[in-house]
């Protein structure tokens, strides 16, 4: 079946339709989640081979997180003016090409370079998918859809954490034997290249579905391309709640299109301080602290290698199980709730997760539940409602410049976070390190609790109305 061109279909096809399109641009997502994890297991190979300072070091991580930068600054602005499906597209092609680049990197230089690359990927792709599900998604399960985003990207990281550990066993129990000349290279003398060229399997999937999904209806109607729009939004869902959204559009106010300007006016004002802090708390709350560094962190309390990545495996299990929790609740309890009781856990478990390197209690049990407490926490609540609520808040006509703000600011805060985790581990220790995440979930759940409003059941266009109060 041709996603694009299938004339008007019963409910049971539309439902099947929605998901379709769902899941191809939650694949985004995903590899969003694999390329942001897979360093995990790759760092301490690409460290020893190359001989890395603590800076450079942090360079290697953080270089994604430049390029992430890089393809926000861009893709928030072309979304708005030539759609969303075009650069979940370009998305698709640069996480292709840094996955093949970062196999094939001759020196550390080209390596670098592939990362930016993909990193530009995880930069569009963190805009533009949450944006183009939330616009698609009706408003009763619109909260579940963007969630299944947040959901593929603790799929990716698990992905991540479990080829990363298969590689390295494969590696270690070949070692010494011929698999061919390519794979003796890629697999057993130098592992870390095969666990970055898997991505070129779920990079190549993205982009053959991408071929088969529909523009953003919002977006199109907006750009006056009403009809298209509207058959896009029968098909997925349905006749009369299709008429009863297209109505709530036409009721916004008819601007064809928007500037970084309207952000800074003073109805939008509340909304945009609320898409910026949401993010940047997102990052220093520590969850990717414990995704890049897991190993070393692990490591440094006395477990060696192998098992550092199985306890990865297990961190990331906890991420994606916990975030269904958020899928399940989140268009029933409200954002509101969950990222409250998710922040204030968050914090507990941070803190006592330093008091477990403060006392030296490393070698037990109780180090691991704290940190697979917090990811639980984070799973249900900061990861996924920063996304959620980004898309909510803004008007069709600047959505994807606003979103490129949020999500500029919590690519920003992940490359500090990216460059001060090892520094930090290194001076204060991994106590203060804990306890200073700690402290950022607390002001997270401070600024929700003061600012964000709820937004569950609510079209996007009565978002609107939340801030100017037509």
């Amino acid at each position: 079946m041709n996603l694009k061109t299938e004339p008007h279909l019963p409910a049971q096809k539309s439902t099947l339709f929605l998901i379709a399109i769902t899941m191809v641009a939650t694949l985004g997502g995903l590899l969003f989640g694999f390329d942001m994890a897979v360093i995990s297991g790759v760092l301490p190979f690409v460290k020893q081979q190359f001989s890395l300072s603590p800076a450079a070091e942090g360079w290697f991580v953080s270089s994604a997180l430049v390029g992430c930068i890089i393809g926000v600054a861009f893709a928030g602005e072309l979304s708005d003016r030539f759609g969303r499906k075009k650069m979940l597209m370009l998305a698709a092609i640069l996480f292709l090409f840094s996955a093949i680049g970062t196999a094939a990197s001759a020196d550390y230089t080209l390596l670098i370079l592939a990362r930016m690359l993909g990193g530009m990927g995880v930069g569009v792709a963190s805009i533009v998918a949450p944006l183009y599900i939330s616009e698609i998604a009706p408003s009763s399960i619109r909260g579940r859809l963007v969630t299944f985003y947040q959901l593929a990207i603790t799929a990716g990281i698990l992905v991540a954490y479990l080829t990363n550990a298969g590689l390295l066993n494969l590696s270690l129990t070949h070692r010494g034997q011929s698999l061919g000349s390519i794979l003796d290279f890629i697999v057993i003398k130098e592992v870390w290249r095969a666990m970055l060229g898997l991505g070129v399997i779920p990079s190549l999937l993205f982009l053959m579905g991408l071929l088969f999904v529909p523009e953003s209806p919002r977006w199109l109607i907006h750009q006056g391309k009403e009809q298209e729009g509207i058959d896009i939004l029968t098909r997925i869902s349905g006749a009369a709640s299709a008429d009863e959204a297209i109505k709530l559009i036409k009721k916004t106010p008819a601007k064809e299109s928007g500037s970084y300007k309207e952000l800074f006016t003073k109805e939008m004002r509340k909304p945009l301080l609320i898409g910026l802090l949401l993010p940047l708390f997102s990052q220093f709350s520590g969850i990717n602290a414990i995704i890049y560094y897991g190993p070393r962190i692990l490591n440094d309390a006395g477990i060696n290698i192998s098992n550092a990545l199985l306890g990865q495996i297990i961190f990331g299990l906890a991420n994606f199980l916990f975030t269904l929790i958020a899928v399940w609740k989140v268009d029933k309890m409200g954002r509101r709730p969950l990222y409250i009781i998710g922040s204030l856990g968050a914090t507990l478990s941070l803190f006592f997760t330093g008091w477990c390197f403060y006392t030296g209690a490393t070698n037990n049990i109780a180090l691991v539940i704290s940190i697979i407490l917090f990811l639980a926490c984070f799973a249900f609540s900061i990861g996924p409602l920063k996304f959620v609520i980004a898309s909510e808040i803004f008007p069709t006509r600047i959505r994807g410049r606003a979103m490129g703000l949020s999500i500029m600011v919590m690519w920003t805060a992940d490359t500090i976070v990216g460059q001060l985790t090892p520094l930090l581990l290194g001076s204060v220790g991994a106590a203060t390190t804990f306890w200073f995440f700690a402290s950022c979930c607390l002001v997270s759940f401070l600024v929700v609790f003061k600012m964000v409003p709820e937004t569950k059941g609510k079209s996007l266009e009565e978002v609107q109305e939340l801030w100017t109060g037509h």
